[in-house]
C-alpha cells in the first residue's frame, strides 16, 4: 500500500517565524489563509437556532468557547467524508448525489449536515428508545458509511 505525505494544513502555515521564513514562504502561508477564514465564517452564518439573548460577558463567552470546540468537529466530518470517498477509489474526493442536479461535488460539511438532517427515528408508543431510522434517500445512506457509523 503505497502511502503519500499530506501537506501540514493551512492553519498550522499561517504563523510563520519571519526571521526564519524567505518571501515564498510567507507568501504560501498567505496564500493559504482562506482556508482558514472560511472555517470561521461557518460561525457567522446562518445557524439553525433561535435567538439566543446573552447577559453578561462569562455567558457570551462561554457561548463563543463552545463555537470554537464544535470548528474542530465541523471540520473533522468534512475531513472524514473525503478520506473515505478517495479510499472508495474518487481521487479527485467528488460524490454525486449532494445537489439535486447530480453534480460531482467535493462534499461540504454544511451539505453532509442538510442530508444527514433529513434521517427520522421512529419509535414506537411509550418507548423512547429509537426503532427505525428511516432514511428517505441513497445519499444519506452514503454519507452514514463514509463517516462508519454502524446502523446496528
Amino acid at each position: 500500500m503505497r502511502t503519500t505525505r499530506r501537506p501540514a494544513p493551512a492553519s498550522a502555515k499561517i504563523w510563520v517565524i519571519a526571521a526564519k521564513a524567505d518571501a515564498a514562504q510567507v507568501f504560501l502561508a498567505y496564500k493559504g489563509q482562506p482556508q482558514v477564514e472560511r472555517r470561521y465564517s461557518e460561525l457567522k452564518g446562518h445557524r439553525a437556532v433561535a435567538p439566543v439573548f446573552l447577559h453578561g460577558n462569562k455567558r457570551i463567552a462561554a457561548l463563543l468557547h463552545v463555537l470554537m470546540l464544535a470548528l474542530p468537529v465541523y471540520s473533522l466530518i468534512e475531513h472524514q467524508v473525503r478520506r473515505a470517498l478517495e479510499r472508495e477509489g474518487s481521487p479527485d474526493g467528488r460524490m454525486t448525489g449532494l445537489y439535486p442536479d447530480k453534480r460531482r461535488e467535493r462534499p461540504i460539511t454544511r451539505m453532509i449536515f442538510y442530508h444527514l438532517g433529513e434521517l427520522v427515528l421512529a419509535t414506537t408508543p411509550g418507548n423512547c428508545t429509537p426503532q427505525i431510522l428511516h432514511i428517505t434517500r441513497g445519499v444519506q445512506l452514503h454519507l452514514l458509511d463514509l463517516l462508519e457509523i454502524n446502523l446496528a
